[in-house]
């Protein structure tokens, strides 16, 4: 593919993702995390080379009701808007981006914005944090939640993996954490160990996985409704500051 051609599929990319409502695009390079890709993929994910990530920002006025959560109704709507609603925006969307990849002859695999494949690991075929970061779109926080500039971490994410020789958008971008620990702090149920991120380094190094799931299976036990937290993404400044401008 020569650049003209690569600069007009990267266009035509950007432009179905705003179409459909995006608010971040980015296209990274997975050699750089190859190793942790095929250790939580398996061959057939860690064979793509690039990935295209989308992002939708969150509602900062239903995110900002999150500790109130045990009221019925502001569970319910962070759960619908922020995740049903949001997840099936996603889905739509890359399966948009990959149908058009698909139709100008390059492969392309939409992985779903929230599909858990491994229940023994807790985790998707496919990080799409990772995606995200290795485009240059924000970070990976203290929290393992992807925080961006723009929005903090109030955003939720999906990628098509594709073999098409696309422009990449950005390099990793670098933590601004800093010390700050108020997501680590406000964890119910300590989830979190505060070491920051890298890309060479299992998940289990940062965050309990199986802790927070069992916190919310017994949530669902309670009330189905009111199994949402959400905490770390409410309390992170990047995003506080982001919803007061």
């Amino acid at each position: 593919m020569d650049v003209i051609h690569k600069i007009d599929v990267n266009h035509k990319i950007k432009e179905i993702t705003e179409t459909w409502g995006a608010d971040f695009t980015g296209v990274a390079d997975l050699s750089l995390a190859h190793e942790a890709i095929l250790t939580q993929g398996g061959p057939m994910i860690a064979a793509y080379p690039l990935a295209i990530s989308v992002g939708i920002g969150l509602r900062h006025a239903i995110v900002d009701q999150l500790p109130n959560r045990a009221n019925r109704a502001v569970a319910l709507s962070y759960q619908y808007h922020s995740y049903d609603l949001i997840n099936q925006r996603l889905d739509l969307l890359i399966s948009q981006v990959s149908r058009f990849l698909q139709r100008v002859g390059h492969r392309a695999l939409p992985i779903s914005a929230s599909k858990q494949i491994d229940n023994e690991r807790i985790c998707a075929a496919f990080s799409h944090k990772m995606a995200a970061h290795l485009a240059g779109l924000g970070w990976v926080g203290k929290s393992c939640l992807l925080v961006t500039p723009e929005m903090g971490p109030r955003v939720r994410w999906a990628t098509v993996l594709t073999d098409a020789p696309l422009q990449i958008t950005g390099e990793p971008t670098e933590a601004r954490c800093g010390d700050c620990n108020l997501c680590v702090e406000i964890c119910p149920v300590h989830a979190f160990t505060g070491e920051p991120f890298r890309v060479s380094e299992p998940r289990g190094k940062r965050y309990d996985a199986g802790v927070c799931e069992r916190y919310f299976a017994e949530m669902r036990e309670k009330d189905e409704g009111l199994a949402v937290c959400g905490l770390c993404l409410y309390v992170c400044p990047h995003g506080m500051r982001q919803c007061r401008n």
